[in-house]
């Protein structure tokens, strides 16, 4: 019978870009779409995950992961979860 076990995630090293200005160099280092409201204003980044395709909103983050694959974070899990190398908390 299988029991419930903590465990404690590996440190990996990720690379990460917040969603700001300008908005094209986040999209084209993760090789994701602009998306605009209205044809003007920008909405979002959409960008090609392993779960398919997510929304990257202003403020959020892009992530590559450890196999170069980019997926979007929220800003508040990101900010739990992940410290700038060389920084101490």
């Amino acid at each position: 019978m299988s029991t419930a076990k903590k465990y404690t995630k590996r440190p990996i090293e990720i690379t990460a870009m917040r969603v700001e200005k300008p908005y094209k160099r986040v999209a084209e280092w993760c090789g994701g779409t602009i998306i605009t409201e209205d044809g003007r204003a920008f909405h979002c980044i959409l960008i090609e995950t392993l779960e398919g395709k997510m929304e990257a909103r202003v403020g959020d983050y892009v992530i590559r992961g450890i196999e170069g694959e980019f997926y979007p974070c929220r800003p508040d899990i990101f900010e739990r979860t992940y410290v700038l190398k060389g920084k101490s908390e």
